[in-house]
């Protein structure tokens, strides 16, 4: 009897017909222009920015530890790297560095408090002024 049931359900399954996949909103439409990525690296090409290798060199050079991700964003007006570092005894520190100069302007976290990495991201993503 089961047998016979499920060969019933693999018909009925079968003569459905094909179904279209169902992707993700907005991942099936074509983009206009350039991604974040193109963007950054015709501004390192161009020497309007430097490039993130040379940023991480210098962060390593400071401080002890990996990056886990890089975001490029606006800080106080200016084009900037929002680096977050992790430490070896597992602290999360934000760098964020001027894009054109290459220069840490601002540094914050490096306490084991998620506040500090809450606020920042609300920084990098305009809703708080830097301080």
């Amino acid at each position: 009897m089961s047998r016979h049931l499920a060969i019933a359900v693999m018909l009925i399954i079968g003569s459905a017909g094909p179904v279209a996949a169902q992707g993700y909103r907005g991942y099936d439409r074509q983009v206009e222009g350039e991604g974040e990525q193109d963007r950054a690296l015709d501004a390192v090409r161009g020497g309007r920015h430097v490039p993130l290798s040379a940023v991480i060199g210098q962060i390593s050079a400071r401080m002890p530890g990996r990056q886990l991700n890089t975001t490029l964003g606006d800080f106080a007006g200016r084009a900037a790297y929002f680096v977050q570092w992790q430490t070896p005894d597992n602290r999360l520190i934000i760098f964020v560095v001027d894009a054109q100069s290459g220069q840490i302007i601002s540094r914050q976290g490096g306490k084991s408090c998620a506040f500090c990495w809450l606020k920042t991201i609300r920084i990098c993503h305009g809703s708080l002024k830097p301080h």
